[in-house]
């Protein structure tokens, strides 16, 4: 999926905003990295995948990678919002990509959304959605994208389009190393 343009979700925030103002988002900090893989292992497990145990070799690899992109805040971004019992309980991520204009988007760089997770006790309040945002926002206002790409679970899926993602014209094909 991918958006266009910035402006239509900005009109989708506004009309959202009364939903959302008890939400308390924020930027994620170094610290972070292991709550992001926390909610990565939520979104992987969602996905199907097998995760291993809690030592897993992944997890490690991953909480370094997260520490390594949040201390580069020109090209990454995470959004998280906090419970005071439970710490971090939702949250979003995006980097900024080089990628090569076209008739559609003049731009030389691309933004992916990816590692949208909410705890299971904390899911359809909004809480995913205010961290989407306001990664859409750090898009829009401090990087020099022009359009934004994911991948989506079923479950988030209308979340996206709500936000005025829409479906690709061409499938998203993998090759991995054997």
């Amino acid at each position: 999926m991918r958006v266009h343009s910035f402006d239509s979700l900005t009109r989708q925030k506004v009309g959202m905003i009364s939903q959302v103002t008890d939400i308390q988002v924020r930027r994620a900090k170094p610290d972070d990295a292991e709550a992001l893989v926390r909610l990565r292992g939520l979104m992987l497990a969602a996905m199907g995948n097998d995760l291993g145990g809690p030592d897993a070799p992944w997890r490690e690899i991953a909480r370094q990678w997260f520490a390594e992109q949040l201390a580069s805040p020109e090209t990454f971004a995470a959004y998280v919002v906090d419970d005071p019992a439970a710490g971090v309980v939702a949250g979003a991520a995006g980097n900024v990509h080089v990628h090569p204009p076209g008739p559609n988007d003049l731009t030389t760089v691309r933004g992916h959304l990816y590692n949208v997770s909410t705890e299971p006790d904390f899911r359809r309040r909004g809480l995913a959605r205010a961290c989407v945002v306001a990664l859409m926002d750090w898009f829009r206002d401090e990087t020099a994208v022009g359009q934004v790409e994911l991948h989506a679970t079923d479950d988030g899926v209308e979340l996206y389009r709500a936000l005025g993602f829409t479906e690709s014209r061409y499938p998203t094909l993998r090759f991995r190393r054997s």
